[in-house]
């Protein structure tokens, strides 16, 4: 999956959501990468896409890009 500005989306990018505080790509479906927290097992039955941890918002799946979802960096040492 890609962020609308084209770039892939991969586990552990730092991201914003229409303003929101900074949240995290926490599992890529698409990828199958899998955060210790959010294994594989409790979230590949969701066929494709990424789900971030956005405060304010919580736990979210996309499946497709979205205007609203800005980058903000990779995960250290990414």
């Amino acid at each position: 999956m890609k962020y609308f500005s084209g770039e892939n989306i991969r586990l552990g990018d730092r991201l914003r959501l229409s303003g929101s505080p900074e949240g995290v790509v926490v599992c890529s479906i698409d990828t199958d990468e899998y955060t210790e927290d959010y294994p594989a097992k409790h979230w590949q039955y969701l066929g494709r896409g990424v789900l971030a941890d956005i405060p304010g918002y919580g736990l979210i799946h996309f499946t497709e890009a979205d205007a609203d979802l800005d980058f903000i960096g990779r995960a250290p040492g990414a």
